[in-house]
């Protein structure tokens, strides 16, 4: 249970750019992967930039965490990605296991 309290922990620390990301949601044109990792549901160039940029500052965190609590990164990631769709807002996109999209 200490790597959910990491993890909730690196999470927050993601609040520096979070209105980019929390824009990007609410015009759905990002979503929460269960990999941990976020989607473009539908974009352009500039929602790449977001969601790429935001996909290496969480990996980075991942990776820290899995070095930490000797941990895979997979298992980092998916355990992420289940916490980060169970926070998601209704209304905003997740990814289900065959690659859809869906609203929440």
């Amino acid at each position: 249970m200490r790597w959910l309290a990491v993890i909730l922990v690196a999470s927050l620390s993601w609040s520096a750019w979070a209105l980019d990301l929390q824009q990007a949601k609410q015009q759905g044109l990002i979503g929460e992967q269960l990999n941990g990792l976020v989607g473009v549901v539908r974009g352009s160039g500039e929602v790449n930039v977001i969601a790429n940029d935001i996909n290496r500052k969480r990996l980075e965190n991942y990776q820290e965490i899995a070095r930490r609590t000797g941990t895979s990164l997979t298992v980092v990631q998916s355990r992420a990605g289940q916490l980060n769709i169970e926070r998601t807002a209704g209304g905003h996109y997740i990814q289900l296991a065959d690659g859809s999209w869906r609203r929440k």
